[in-house]
């Protein structure tokens, strides 16, 4: 097993918890499964219509907010004040000629670092994908580009043990300095050794079955939320950011 680093971050992201169009499309506090594997499958250059999601089956996904954002909401419009004919069509297909009306959530001046562990052959050529994606990522939609660095680190033995020791940590240093900043992770498995009062088990329907655009589906999974302290010394200030994220990259190269 290994694995690779990600980072989502920029000043917009949205990953709805519902595929069906509805007029208030939502966005959940984190990075879904769903979100993840899009970003992946689109640097592959799949089709939506593409079966072949088995290979993404063998991925486990851990999450680390380091900003949870703020949660904005864009009353958004499309059309109106035209003619049936020159109106853009509903999802049903159909429109009345008045505008498409939707609040659409997003997360604002969010960070979440991700962990992604697997076979290395898996690994291995997702890493590549991302170096040379075919269709370029973003975060839940299309108008959402990620920051970068986005692909921190290509090939990591233990991408997990580097969250919680060494990924730089994009969180205002607390003054005066305590030893440690409490951090939330999300897990896709029950984490070894840490108490269960200390571990809270959330459910989302985010687990993709099928990316067809008229057949999407997925199941339920579970996620376990712990607050890990990591050491004072990984939060950066925004100016040291760049540069401490940057430095950390070029280390994997060094090696």
């Amino acid at each position: 097993m290994s694995g690779l680093l990600l980072r989502l971050a920029g000043p917009l992201q949205s990953f709805g918890e519902r595929s069906a169009f509805t007029p208030v499309r939502d966005s959940a506090a984190f990075p879904t499964r769903s979100a993840l594997t899009g970003i992946l499958a689109a640097a592959e250059g799949r089709a939506r219509n593409d079966d072949g999601l088995d290979d993404y089956d063998r991925l486990q996904f851990t999450v680390r907010v380091d900003r949870p954002g703020v949660r904005l909401v864009d009353y958004h419009t499309v059309g109106g004040g035209f003619p049936k004919a020159q109106t853009a069509a509903t999802s049903g297909g159909s429109n009345k000629g008045a505008a498409v009306i939707t609040r659409r959530h997003y997360l604002a001046d969010a960070v979440f670092t991700i962990a992604v562990t697997g076979p290395e052959t898996d690994t291995a050529r997702i890493a590549h994908a991302l170096q040379h994606p075919t269709w370029a990522p973003y975060l839940g939609r299309r108008s959402c580009p990620p920051d970068e660095p986005f692909l921190l680190r290509a090939h990591v033995a233990d991408p997990v043990d580097e969250l919680l020791h060494r990924v730089p940590l994009s969180q205002e240093p607390a003054h005066p300095a305590p030893d440690t900043v409490p951090v939330t992770f999300l897990y896709e498995q029950a984490p070894t050794g840490v108490p269960d009062n200390e571990v809270d088990i959330l459910t989302a329907n985010d687990y993709p079955v099928s990316f067809a655009p008229h057949q999407r589906s997925h199941r339920t999974r579970r996620i376990y939320r712990v607050q890990h302290r990591l050491a004072h010394s990984l939060a950066c200030t925004r100016r040291q950011l760049t540069d401490e994220l940057i430095a950390y990259c070029l280390q994997e190269n060094a090696a």
